[in-house]
């Protein structure tokens, strides 16, 4: 398919309304061993837990074989097998969103741009998120998703660089398969690669389970906000740079800066750097 095809989908555009009722939150808040209270009508929705609701529920007859659904509806129908969340920028601009609320979510292809990397080619995609309750838009979010060429016969996996030593808050996270089975049903995320081992080993070539982008960056986020409860944050970005594969341990670390805001990164289970962001405040 002819990348002048694919960008035929930039500006292609579909709104979702949901109930954001309590249920997930008190979820989520087990699956992070969080000592959250239950959460109540009202309760202010924290960042990133709206991934809780807007969730596709496409019909199983129309589910790709990575355990997606089938490209070409809304996403442009990119012809490289292997999907990946390579980052989001979200900017707070609005109230929260709060417990009990009927909330929108408004997407839009942003962008549609081949990339070549060491294992070949790529094609990002970008989707901007404007999120709304009934106070008005609370934020957007710019979300990065990657396609990737099939892993090739013998295929070494890259080694990531070292994660930063200078962490001002830090957190231990078990990747088990319970975590992971937790975070992909509640994020109704059916990607093969967080669940099925024979799959994401002998069809996409990882050699583990790997852990979700989304619950990396959400992790990252809750360090920063948790680390400076008296604050709001206004901005939060994060990005992949390797996988962190299930059935170790990785560390979520944080560091204060002189401005305020808080570098945030993923270190895997050998110290290597699988993903950065950067939290700001209000």
């Amino acid at each position: 398919m002819s990348l002048e095809t694919l960008r035929q989908w930039v500006g292609r555009s579909q709104t979702v309304e949901d109930l954001a009722t309590s249920f997930p939150v008190r979820a989520l808040i087990a699956t992070l061993d969080e000592k959250d209270p239950d959460p109540k009508i009202g309760d202010p929705l924290p960042p990133l837990w709206h991934w809780l609701y807007f969730l596709e529920a496409a019909p199983l007859s129309k589910v790709g074989g990575d355990g997606h659904a089938e490209r070409g509806d809304f996403l442009p129908p990119v012809p490289l097998p292997r999907r990946m969340w390579a980052g989001s920028r979200f900017a707070f601009i609005g109230p929260p969103l709060r417990i009990g609320e009927t909330i929108q979510r408004a997407s839009r292809i942003k962008s549609v741009e081949p990339k070549t990397g060491s294992t070949g080619a790529m094609v990002f995609v970008t989707v901007e998120h404007t999120v709304s309750g009934p106070s008005g838009v609370s934020f957007i979010e710019d979300h990065d998703i990657v396609y990737r060429e099939a892993a090739k016969p013998g295929e070494a996996q890259r080694q990531p660089k070292p994660a930063p030593a200078d962490a001002t808050w830090s957190r231990k996270i078990a990747a088990d398969p319970v975590l992971l089975f937790r975070f992909s049903a509640l994020t109704f995320n059916g990607h093969r690669i967080h669940y099925d081992q024979p799959y994401v080993t002998g069809v996409e070539g990882y050699p583990g389970l790997i852990v979700h982008g989304p619950l990396m960056g959400l992790l990252q986020i809750e360090l920063a906000r948790r680390s400076n409860r008296d604050r709001v944050p206004a901005a939060f970005e994060f990005r992949a740079l390797a996988p962190v594969y299930g059935g170790a341990t990785f560390s979520v670390q944080a560091r204060r800066q002189s401005d305020g805001s808080a570098t945030t990164w993923i270190a895997d289970g050998t110290g290597g750097l699988a993903q950065q962001g950067k939290a700001t405040f209000k």
